[in-house]
């Protein structure tokens, strides 16, 4: 008999483990293992926001609902004329920008300089190593 009442409390341990588990990795605003972890000073202890995040997020983080329509364009679309005029001023560019490529590789085809010819003077002595043990 000692053997069932032994098992019938690790079982109910187990399960009661099992379920302080599951609360403690719940991630919502109520959470009463981690609520009674913290008030006894065993849990994480919370700092306050600072200012400049404070400041800088929305007090209210609601999601987009589903299903609705998309918000107007702050800019309406662009005519047809509108759109005509901006690809000629981008060929324009692009020309202007093919004609300065072109000019760049033409001033790159000149020919290398011809390296300086240095005129044979045999009228000097060959040097010789300073630390040479021949004499002259």
């Amino acid at each position: 008999m000692r053997t069932k009442h032994h098992s019938i409390r690790r079982v109910s341990a187990v399960s009661l483990a099992m379920v302080a588990v599951g609360l403690a990795g719940c991630n919502g605003s109520f959470n009463p293992v981690r609520d009674v972890a913290t008030a006894v000073g065993a849990g994480p202890q919370t700092a306050a926001t600072p200012d400049f995040v404070a400041r800088s997020r929305p007090t209210n983080l609601d999601y987009m609902p589903i299903a609705t329509p998309a918000p107007e364009r702050p800019t309406p679309a662009r005519t047809a004329e509108e759109i005509k005029a901006a690809e000629a001023e981008l060929e324009a560019l692009r020309s202007r920008n093919e004609a300065a490529g072109a000019a760049a590789a033409e001033l790159g085809k000149t020919p290398p300089p011809e390296p300086i010819k240095i005129p044979a003077n045999t009228s000097q002595q060959t040097r010789q190593k300073t630390n040479s043990k021949r004499t002259p």
